[in-house]
């Protein structure tokens, strides 16, 4: 009896996380951010998170409002609040936190040069499709 609480339980999670990796996805697309990956980190042991979306806006203000959507959107819709944001004063890359999922934006050339999708080449990989 207990084995179908943990099953049920652990089905809802991941239910919550995919909500949430959608919601990003969206915020990320308001502001027409491109090149959107998600990396699904579950099965690798010892990660911090289950989720990383990777996307990338154009110039430093670009990438600064794909961050503020993301956090508009993922609070309108879900009632969460990252907690903790990193990179905004540059805004070359800013890194999210919503615990279970780990938002990156970059600008080309320094996603280009940390390269984080080959970092977790075990993962399965999506990419989303650019909205033109």
């Amino acid at each position: 009896m207990q084995t179908k609480y943990i099953l049920l339980y652990i089905k809802t999670l991941m239910n919550q996380i995919e909500k949430l990796v959608k919601t990003i996805i969206d915020g990320i697309q308001e502001k027409k951010g491109s090149d959107i990956v998600v990396a699904d980190l579950s099965e690798i042991e010892g990660t911090i998170c289950k989720n990383f979306v990777v996307c990338q806006g154009n110039t430093p203000t670009q990438v600064e409002a794909i961050a503020e959507s993301v956090a508009d959107t993922v609070r309108e819709q879900l009632k969460e609040k990252p907690s903790r944001v990193v990179g905004l004063r540059y805004a070359q890359w800013v890194a999210m936190d919503y615990g279970d999922v780990l938002v990156h934006i970059f600008v080309p050339e320094m996603r280009d040069y940390y390269d984080l999708e080959h970092l977790w080449a075990d993962a399965p990989i999506q990419r989303i499709p650019n909205l033109d």
